[in-house]
């Protein structure tokens, strides 16, 4: 297959893990370099992006961009993983109204901070906290501040089940959440179903599924369902380089306001995208005080 980068927006279904998505993608492209861009849980499903070949190099940018998610809470039971593929741990009766459930769901958003599970894979002095916690250890975990920018309650299923829609930043863990929810309702709660509806500017509607890329191959479409680089990085800004400044551009140095054209509107600190004076992109720069400094190259 010819040399490729994009992203493509694959729909995660339920059993597969996002490393295996990852190696099912690189093996149906013909072992091209691939990248998921943050994990879902084996049970959970929806949007993950793949990134393919320079496009790799974006992964961290989409990873820490914002993310939604459908989740049902289920009321009453406290699991070990804090979703229904754990051991119940506690029961207890449901007693909260409605109401009361509003009232506490709608305490959670804004910036909060949040415990990450043990099951998880954070690494603390070497090892993954999933591994400690199947070896039946439970270790001290560092409060992490979150941003839950968003959480409405959809319906109510009955008594023990309700449906959430969570918009929240990066290393939300959407368990935890639904554990905190059932923690201040007095009850207890699990998540018993997640979907991510969006990451960043990737929307579920617009997600294929694993089976649909052959299809695509058949018909040597790939680029029909690849995303260009330039498209992932729409939000980011745009500046070209003249053409005294290219051979700073292509050694990845550092290039003065005085090789970029429109520098007027550059300003400091921001991350932006540079083009040379062709109109081809080369990379993520920041901007400092008199020059901007690569932090990414995608040539």
């Amino acid at each position: 297959m010819e040399n490729i980068s994009g992203v493509i927006n694959i729909y995660k279904e339920k059993g597969f893990t996002s490393h295996d998505v990852v190696n099912i993608v690189r093996k149906k492209l013909g072992k091209i370099k691939t990248g998921h861009t943050g994990t879902l849980d084996p049970d959970a499903m929806g949007v993950l992006p793949i990134c393919i070949g320079k496009a790799t190099k974006l992964s961290e940018y989409i990873a820490s961009s914002i993310k939604e998610y459908k989740a049902i809470v289920t009321l009453g039971k406290t699991t070990t993983t804090q979703d229904s593929s754990g051991d119940i741990i506690e029961e207890k009766l449901v007693n909260c109204s409605r109401e009361d459930i509003k009232n506490v769901v709608s305490k959670f958003k804004g910036e909060i901070m949040q415990t990450p599970p043990m099951y998880s894979a954070i690494k603390i002095n070497g090892k993954k906290l999933y591994e400690l916690a199947r070896e039946g250890k439970e270790i001290e975990r560092k409060q992490r501040k979150i941003t839950i920018h968003n959480i409405e309650i959809n319906r109510f299923i009955d008594n023990e089940n309700f449906e959430i829609t969570v918009l929240c930043s990066k290393g939300t863990y959407i368990r935890t959440l639904c554990n905190d929810i059932g923690k201040s309702l007095g009850c207890g709660a699990y998540m018993s179903y997640l979907l991510r509806t969006r990451t960043g500017n990737f929307y579920l509607d617009n997600a294929i599924k694993l089976e649909d890329i052959d299809r695509v191959l058949e018909n040597n479409n790939i680029k029909d369902i690849m995303i260009p680089m330039e498209q992932v990085l729409s939000d980011y800004n745009k500046f070209i380089v003249t053409k005294n400044g290219n051979k700073f551009l292509y050694n990845g140095n550092k290039i003065s306001f005085n090789y970029i054209q429109n520098k007027k509107d550059l300003k400091q600190n921001e991350k932006i995208i540079i083009y040379d004076e062709d109109n081809n992109l080369i990379g993520i720069y920041v901007v400092l005080i008199d020059c901007i400094k690569p932090l990414t190259m995608l040539i």
